[in-house]
């Protein structure tokens, strides 16, 4: 969970387990905002570090599992999550924050210090470590992190970012953006699939997919029947998918994500995720 140095042992039970998974929610709860808020137009952002170099994109390596942050499930806030066994493989699309000042110097989940100036990041469930090209579609830029830390504990976030990594994204002020985050694998050829000369995406609520089209019909009508009048079927695609889309927007901000998420979460669909067009 957010910079615990060590996540509880999913297996034990017991007073003084609930005692402590008190403690943790305390921690998270009370050691951190929900989220990264924009910075007021006045309020200074932090100082660059005393060097003024730039600093470099993390580059992958293989690494054995971190001894902490890494159990085969854990609870926060009464969810749970459960790490993945391998990270290959892995690319979702969400929103995207960033922590600073207030951690800086603390120690993250895999038990190393959090530096803020450094190429890291959070994530809840990809394993520690794990290095990962994360994408700003709303510009096109894009680094590589090492994820060393889990959270962030927030409903629709999908990675925290460092300060460093958030400003390379060009993020810091607003304090989200939607962004899309893939795994890469050490001695694998990483290639940018954007770059800061593309064309913005568009980018659609996913709801749901299903291999029945009368299935995804049903869940439409349901959806507009919600009022919800940018629902729409996307039709499976020649030689890439076999599913049944259940989409709705398009979607240009975190905002307007948000708000819809909010409101299929209201109608009990709660993994809805974003998806390219």
């Amino acid at each position: 969970m957010r910079h615990l140095q060590r996540l509880l042992p999913a297996a034990r039970s017991g007073a003084l387990t609930a005692w402590l998974l008190l403690l943790a929610a305390c921690a998270v709860t009370g050691h951190r905002p929900p989220a990264p808020l924009p910075a007021p137009a006045a309020a200074p952002l932090p100082a660059p570090p005393a060097d003024g170099g730039v600093i470099p994109d993390a580059v992958p390596r293989p690494e054995p599992r971190s001894a902490h942050g890494n159990p085969p499930f854990y609870d926060v806030l009464g969810q749970r999550y459960f790490v993945l066994a391998l990270a290959d493989g892995y690319l979702e699309r969400g929103v995207a924050s960033w922590y600073g000042p207030a951690f800086h110097g603390g120690n993250t989940s895999s038990g190393e210090p959090y530096n803020m100036y450094a190429m890291t990041a959070a994530h809840k469930t990809l394993p520690l470590p794990t290095y990962a090209r994360v994408t700003n579609m709303k510009n096109g830029r894009s680094v590589v992190v090492r994820i060393n830390d889990r959270g962030p504990f927030v409903a629709n976030r999908l990675i925290d970012l460092s300060y460093t990594a958030a400003a390379k994204l060009d993020m810091l002020r607003e304090g989200t953006t939607l962004v899309e985050v893939r795994a890469l694998t050490p001695g694998v050829p990483d290639e940018l699939t954007r770059s800061a000369q593309s064309p913005p995406p568009t980018l659609y609520v996913q709801a749901g997919a299903f291999a029945d089209a009368h299935n995804a019909q049903r869940l439409l009508d349901r959806l507009q029947a919600a009022g919800l009048a940018s629902a729409f079927v996307a039709s499976p695609l020649q030689g890439k998918s076999h599913l049944y889309r259940v989409r709705l927007g398009p979607v240009g901000s975190v905002a307007q994500f948000d708000a819809l998420a909010a409101r299929l979460a209201a109608l009990g669909i709660t993994d809805a995720r974003l998806a390219l067009d």
